[in-house]
């Protein structure tokens, strides 16, 4: 049996102790809402009891250059210890988020990093140039796309393609750049170099894997797409994995890392920070317990208190290990 963490006081936790830097943006927690999963970062603002106050950021829902309708239904399903899902990056597009969206969100709450999709580079530079002449803090780019003119192969697949995205990306602007780095690829670590030269500021590890559900009365798909993204404590152990081998990229360089994937708890989260995350991001976890962030900043304080840590900083990367073989 686990043993239990020991716990803050959710009322009177100081977050003084959980501050961290993150691209230069002083972060009052190491908590990052994830894309896709707060919607355009109003969504749980209407939850009694939620505060953005609680998070050092929010990343907002995939934008493109258009409107997109997304997926066929249906687009969610739930699995073992997970979900998938296939919506299929519905969004009204970049100008009328940039118009009509971010003018009615509350800077002074938390930063917003915007999350920028295409199906081909031009549309990846389009949205992020669109993005830089605005409030938004940082950019994410999800490298996780196809792109459309080489025959559908995904961008974050490939660390040439995904190297072409960061390196045009950050031609057009000043801001934080995110890579967001695909699990379902080769050599994780050899996309992570190749985007670190390309300029890229920070990595988010890991997207979301590549999965499907069938319905065997009917022996159809779940999912109108077939094939959708799987999330949720089921793939905790592959993205705790894949942040330490991109940590060990990204040390010498001082390049912090989201770590994400499976986090539903401050033992979780106090995982992937020792294996190298400088920040955590909460997604499927909200969508059964939208109070979770407060008890993750209380969980991670009280555990720092035991053991005698005086700032998150001394946790991050501070994994006692051998050399990793094969």
């Amino acid at each position: 049996m686990t043993e239990s963490l020991p716990s803050a006081d959710i009322n009177k936790t100081n977050l003084s102790q959980l501050k961290v830097d993150f691209c230069g943006l002083n972060l009052q927690s190491p908590i990052v809402l994830l894309s896709g999963c707060v919607g355009f970062g109003e969504e749980y603002t209407r939850v009694v009891g939620f505060s953005n106050q609680d998070v050092g950021a929010v990343c907002l829902k995939g934008t493109t250059a258009k409107p997109r309708l997304g997926n066929n239904p249906h687009r969610v399903y739930e699995t073992p210890a997970g979900m998938l899902n296939a919506i299929g990056l519905q969004n009204p597009g970049v100008d009328y988020v940039v118009k009509h969206i971010l003018p009615e969100l509350d800077f002074s709450e938390t930063y917003y990093i915007a999350n920028v999709s295409g199906a081909t580079l031009e549309e990846y530079v389009e949205v992020t140039r669109c993005f830089d002449d605005s409030p938004i803090s940082a950019i994410e780019i999800n490298i996780s796309c196809p792109n459309v003119k080489e025959g559908g192969v995904i961008f974050g697949n490939d660390p040439n393609m995904s190297a072409r995205v960061v390196e045009a990306c950050r031609k057009v602007t000043s801001k934080p750049l995110i890579t967001k780095l695909s699990p379902n690829q080769t050599s994780i670590e050899e996309n992570a170099r190749r985007c670190l030269e390309a300029g890229t500021d920070a990595f988010a590890v890991i997207n979301t894997l590549t999965g499907m559900s069938i319905d065997i009365e009917n022996r159809v798909p779940f999912l109108g797409n077939v094939q959708g993204g799987l999330s949720g404590p089921a793939i905790k152990p592959i993205a705790l994995l894949k942040v330490y081998q991109v940590y060990q990229v990204c040390k010498k360089h001082n390049v912090p890392i989201i770590g994400q994937g499976g986090i539903t708890s401050a033992r979780d989260a106090l995982e992937f920070l020792i294996a190298g995350a400088t920040t955590i991001g909460i997604g499927t976890a909200l969508f059964y317990d939208p109070l979770i962030c407060p008890k993750i900043n209380a969980g991670i304080i009280g555990y720092m208190e035991k053991y005698g840590f005086t700032h998150i900083d001394q946790i991050i990367g501070n994994l006692h290990s051998g050399t990793m073989t094969c």
